[in-house]
């Protein structure tokens, strides 16, 4: 319900407006839990009212005994639950001895006229007061003598919350349940709106300070999603010519890549009314609750139309149908998707309303959501390119205080494979470290430690290590060093330190191609490479050790890539066992024989091999160099490339690369600048957990698509680790 307030009325009015063109509707009553504390007070308040002209004085047995029996002032006595006894005084006595009984009467009379009891005398048992009675007793006149009374009572205020607190925490606990089934919102007023749409409205009143100027890069995203708007704003260009607007758009693109924010961007600048809303709020424990709020969804905005509906991780909804074994029989994800589906081509439908949706899992989406109709346009949001970056940095650096010394450039040189998200964590951890470090100004040192950070982990220079494990560690890295500069289409490397960081133990960094297509030989070359740490280890040790997880991780997936998805395996042939699509079910029942799988798994297993005792005969051939090479990297723990260089010469196979050479030079070797274009990277002990086949949105001839998804900073970095 939206509030709007009147500009002739000097007060401002409040009037309150229904949703989606409805008449005014007349304040409802909210309920609040105030209203049950204050009853629960008047409560007690009129019980103590009522029972304050009750209150009596207590009494000791001597008084009791002396002053009140003896002289017979007392009228009667009543044994109470047989804990206390209440007295009784003579009227005749109290108006005889006002002095003497003038603390009971002023407490008796000062509301009600209460006739007693005066005094209350607390007693070991019944018997021992009627002992105590027929001792004091037995010389008074039969008239004068007092017998003892029984009653038994109960508290007013117990038993009236024993009758009441179990209705009141019943309906406490109901209220709570229907408080968070309707979203948490004002009480009472949504318990009945469970099946009510949960989208927030932007129309030409809401201000929302996102436009397409604050979205960089993303070119081709824009240009059809401004189409999109223009239409809506300028719709006989189009329809002159016979042209209709699109249904729907899909967003697709890995996580970071600015899909919501090209969003909010319409929201910003569509002037036309805008529903946002996520994928899960159609999900609800109740049945049917899914499908209602889609038509009322639906319903708010023909009435607003022409509009724009906003559904962001869509996937939550529209999981293609009948794909999980355990599924139950009648899912309610898949009876909110049927309705989805009519709702956006069906019978009934209304042109005046587009679906505008995001996911970076189009793979698993259902067929029928994806076609035209519903989603006329499926449009791509990848990660961003050089110039794409260089643009994103520009948007995010603009509050911080930079070197002016600072290269955009470099960044974005630095920074190959990040998503805008990953960029906006660089530029603010930089500005942290600065922070960190007591300095005015963020420097270019800043974002390359930054990241470092972001993707290996922080420094852990205090690790306990062993000499011997140092040792292999300096060996490890330094074979992959040598492998990689002696290989003709390894990365060539930029930067091997053996300094403990994150859950690694050391870890080498490479210049990366950013390339599209990959050969076979440039990717045997990067097995070789990744292969060259343990093969160093029999080298010089004779032994092997665990440290080479991740780099055995890696070239398993290269090699399974080579022979299953891109047909680069002679025997195995033009073959490809990898649906880009999603919709196979590949994941139930493999589509090759038992004998193909064997030919795969030993085609898998002669490439690793083959490339593993290459690597050993590199190093071979190259030992006295790659021992040289361990002892510098022994003494100094981070060399770069310049080390290499004095130790091997010249690259052998050099690429076309882009060298700061200034920038390669330092005195301390922890400050020490990577060169212009490489990028730091680290990868979790564990290896990457991503899974040997490439997402839909990693372009299927990446080298990279065997290792992630393309959706992380680590894409197209190539780099190894040591894990202990």
């Amino acid at each position: 319900m939206k509030e709007e307030y009147t500009d002739k009325d000097p007060k401002r009015v409040r009037k309150e407006s229904g949703p989606a063109g409805q008449p005014p509707r007349k304040p409802k009553f909210n309920f609040s839990f105030y209203w049950v504390y204050i009853v629960i007070f008047l409560i007690i308040a009129a019980i103590n009212v009522f029972t304050w002209g009750n209150e009596v004085k207590d009494v000791s047995y001597t008084k009791f005994e002396q002053e009140l029996l003896k002289e017979h002032h007392v009228e009667k006595i009543v044994v109470v639950n047989d804990e206390f006894a209440e007295i009784y005084i003579k009227k005749a006595s109290l108006e005889a001895n006002p002095d003497k009984f003038k603390d009971v009467t002023k407490r008796s009379n000062a509301i009600f006229d209460n006739s007693g009891p005066q005094y209350t005398l607390k007693i070991g048992s019944a018997d021992h007061l009627q002992k105590r009675l027929d001792e004091i007793q037995k010389d008074f006149k039969p008239e004068d003598k007092i017998n003892l009374e029984f009653d038994t009572r109960r508290d007013v205020l117990s038993s009236w919350l024993g009758y009441l607190l179990p209705f009141i925490i019943l309906i406490a606990i109901w209220v709570f349940i229907m408080r968070r089934m309707s979203g948490g919102g004002v009480g009472g007023s949504q318990i009945f709106n469970i099946g009510k749409s949960r989208a927030t409205l932007f129309d030409k009143d809401t201000q929302v300070s996102v436009t397409f100027d604050d979205v960089a890069g993303l070119e081709g995203a824009k240009i059809e999603i401004k189409e999109i708007v223009d239409f809506l704003k300028n719709p006989k260009k189009y329809t002159t010519l016979g042209g209709k607007i699109p249904k729907g758009a899909l967003l697709v693109g890995p996580p970071g890549t600015g899909k919501t924010l090209i969003a909010k961007a319409v929201a910003g600048e569509a002037k036309v009314p805008f529903f946002s809303l996520s994928g899960s709020d159609f999900v609800e424990m109740f049945v049917g609750v899914g499908a209602s709020r889609v038509r009322d969804l639906f319903k708010q905005a023909k009435e607003k139309a022409p509009c724009i509906v906003f559904i962001d991780e869509i996937d939550a909804i529209g999981r293609s149908r009948g794909r999980r074994i355990t599924q139950a029989a009648n899912d309610e994800r898949e009876n909110t998707l049927n309705q989805l589906l009519t709702e956006m081509d069906g019978f009934g439908t209304n042109s005046g309303v587009i679906i505008l949706a995001a996911t970076n899992r189009a793979d698993i989406l259902d067929r029928a959501l994806l076609r035209p109709g519903r989603f006329d346009r499926l449009i791509y949001v990848e990660l961003p390119d050089l110039k794409e970056r260089e643009d994103i940095f520009k948007v995010h650096l603009k509050p911080i205080k930079l070197d002016t010394a600072l290269d955009i450039a470099f960044l974005a040189r630095q920074t190959p494979g990040f998503s805008g998200a990953d960029i906006a964590n660089v530029c603010n951890e930089a500005a942290l470290i600065a922070a960190r470090n007591n300095r005015s100004f963020v420097s270019k040192q800043d974002f390359l430690d930054a990241v470092d950070r972001i993707i290996g982990g922080m420094e852990k220079k205090n690790k306990i290590i062993t000499m011997d494990e140092k040792k292999v560690i300096a060996y490890h890295e330094a074979g992959h060093a040598t492998v990689s500069w002696l290989v003709e289409h390894a990365s060539p490397l930029v930067k091997v330190t053996i300094v403990p960081r994150g859950k690694s133990l050391g870890a080498a960094w490479y210049l990366p191609e950013e390339r599209q297509i990959t050969t076979t030989d440039q990717m045997l070359d990067e097995i070789c490479a990744t292969l060259g740490g343990r093969a160093a280890e029999e080298v010089i040790f004779g032994k092997i050790s665990t440290g080479a997880l991740n780099d055995l991780e890696k070239v398993t997936k290269q090699a399974m890539a080579m022979v299953t998805i891109y047909g680069l395996n002679d025997k195995i042939g033009n073959l490809s066992y990898y649906d880009s699509t999603g919709q196979s079910e590949y994941n139930i029942s493999k589509p090759y024989s038992e004998k193909t799988a064997q030919l795969i798994d030993e085609e898998i297993s002669r490439i690793v091999e083959q490339q593993y005792i290459r690597a050993k005969e590199i190093l071979m051939k190259n030992k006295d160099k790659l021992m040289r090479l361990a002892e510098q990297l022994l003494k100094k723990e981070v060399i770069f490339k310049e080390d290499l260089e004095d130790i091997f010469g010249e690259r052998p196979f050099r690429k076309k690369e882009e060298v700061d050479s200034k920038d390669a030079k330092a005195e301390k070797p922890e400050d020490h600048p990577l060169p212009d274009g490489t990028i730091r990277t680290e990868l979790p002990a564990s290896g990457n957990e991503n899974g040997g086949v490439p997402e839909k949105t990693v372009p299927p001839g990446s080298p990279e698509a065997p290792m992630n998804n393309g959706d992380s900073a680590s894409e197209g970095a190539k780099q190894t680790e040591l894990n202990l």
